[in-house]
């Protein structure tokens, strides 16, 4: 059975059982009270407080009707009025427009005398009615008939009320009909309330946890409220979010992975081809002299020396991404470490005729914590990375530092062929290369740059290029910088 089934049948349960012991208890009542079940009929149909009034007209029917000279003996009418009284009625008699007796409350109430109506049929007797004098209700029984001597006469008993009695009896039907209905739409009301409140958000978590089964994640579960219902569906939206970024980010680590695979295997590939040929070469004869011998087997060194650099870079570049390539921090005043390293670099360059220009700027007493031996890698792989697309009769390398208020920038600036701008933002990837080829001449390993972006990331800094294509790259280093006994 559903939730949704146990919540109706326990508000129908709701509505039911308070009127079905309603009605029992009312039935007890009038069995305690009146004796029989029938007279619950009667209690209803009297309109005096106190009295019933079968026995009111039985009284009047065997009384004065079959004795009409009562209706002038004084001492009855003082007698039966004194009975009326003890039940809260007052009695007036009236014979045309002549008084034949009147109870004492009632002489001070000729208003209220004066508002009973005229004589209608001998042993008539009309419905009771209320009449309002002043604040008070008063129900009024008449009863028609002939005295001894054939002139009408009206009897009339005055019951006072209560006000809210009197309104209750009147309209007891009609409030008893109310509240059956005030009953069902509270319980409609409440039913429908409670069946969006919880039942449409527990259905919408259900039909969200099948999708979520069925591997479709491309959703959003929208659950307002701050209660329970609202928590859970807040964290099933949080879980549903974080489920459909960890599938996006394994999708991605999948395609990272079999694209990773494809360039080891073409870059280890390319070598170990060159090797066999030169081995088949030697092989079979086709280095038959000593200096073709000689060539082959450089070649053969070289292209294992390649296939050496490139799996050290892929161990290199792995422990880094693991994170699992320990760093030897240090406070270096930058600048003088940077003057060493240009002086190593300058002669180097020199041997490849390209010019080295060096603007050191933002103080001496700058200071930088860093790893001395994987910062110097940093520089020289992106040195190898200018030097592969230098292009113009003049080549031309500038490092240039400087202080801002987001660090000390390192700056790398060559002439050489340039980037193209869709190719900018992929450089610091892994295995890319703007020259398709994977000319290693050209292009590298693919690993230079990807390898000095993470090592830059674990020390907490940030690297970034700009290039124009045709006529230079800039790669920009931002670390953050150390106060130093001259930097403020």
């Amino acid at each position: 059975m559903s939730i949704r089934i146990k919540f109706l049948l326990s508000y129908a349960a709701m509505l039911l059982v308070p009127l079905l012991l309603l009605g029992i208890t009312s039935l007890l009542l009038t069995v305690v009270y009146h004796g029989d079940v029938q007279s619950l009929k009667n209690a209803y149909e009297s309109k005096f407080e106190g009295m019933e009034e079968r026995d009111t007209h039985n009284l009047i029917k065997h009384t004065f009707q079959q004795n009409a000279a009562l209706l002038t003996d004084q001492a009855f009418l003082a007698e039966f009025s004194a009975d009326m009284r003890s039940k809260n009625t007052e009695v007036y008699i009236r014979s045309g427009d002549q008084d034949i007796y009147m109870s004492d409350d009632l002489k001070s109430r000729a208003g209220l005398i004066g508002e009973l109506p005229a004589f209608t049929e001998a042993g008539s007797r009309l419905e009771p009615f209320g009449i309002k004098y002043g604040n008070e209700w008063y129900q009024i029984s008449q009863f028609d008939m002939l005295s001894k001597d054939a002139k009408p006469v009206s009897l009339f008993l005055l019951t006072k009320i209560d006000p809210l009695v009197h309104f209750v009896r009147t309209f007891f039907p009609i409030l008893f009909l109310l509240t059956i209905i005030v009953f069902l739409l509270t319980h409609i009301l409440l039913t429908t309330y409670m069946s969006r409140r919880f039942i449409r958000p527990l259905l919408e978590l259900r039909n969200a946890a099948k999708r979520v089964a069925d591997g479709d994640l491309n959703f959003q579960v929208r659950i307002g409220g701050n209660d329970e219902l609202g928590q859970l569906g807040r964290v099933f939206e949080e879980m549903r979010s974080r489920l459909q970024e960890s599938l996006v980010i394994q999708q991605q680590y999948e395609s990272n992975r079999k694209e990773l695979i494809t360039n080891i295997s073409h870059d280890l590939k390319t070598p170990i081809t060159a090797i066999k040929g030169y081995v088949d070469g030697i092989l079979e004869g086709v280095a038959d002299s000593p200096e073709k011998h000689d060539k082959y087997m450089r070649t053969i060194a070289a292209k294992a020396g390649e296939m050496d650099h490139l799996i050290d870079e892929l161990f290199l570049y792995s422990k880094l991404d693991m994170q699992k390539l320990p760093f030897s921090f240090e406070s270096v005043p930058i600048l003088p470490y940077l003057m060493d390293w240009s002086e190593e670099l300058k002669v180097e360059l020199d041997k490849r005729g390209v010019d080295l220009d060096i603007e050191l700027g933002g103080g001496e007493a700058i200071r930088v914590s860093i790893d001395r031996d994987s910062f110097k890698r940093v520089l020289g792989n992106i040195i190898q990375n200018s030097l592969k697309y230098m292009d113009k009769p003049v080549k031309q390398i500038t490092v240039r530092t400087r202080l801002d208020q987001n660090g000390f920038i390192l700056s790398i600036e060559d002439n050489g062929s340039g980037i193209p701008e869709e190719a900018v933002e992929h450089v610091f990837e892994r295995f890319y290369r703007a020259e398709e080829s994977r000319n290693t001449n050209t292009g590298g390993s693919g690993l230079g740059l990807a390898i000095a972006k993470q090592i830059i990331a674990g020390h907490g800094g940030i690297i970034c290029a700009e290039s124009t294509e045709g006529e230079g790259t800039a790669i920009r280093i931002i670390l953050p910088a150390q106060k130093g006994d001259g930097l403020q």
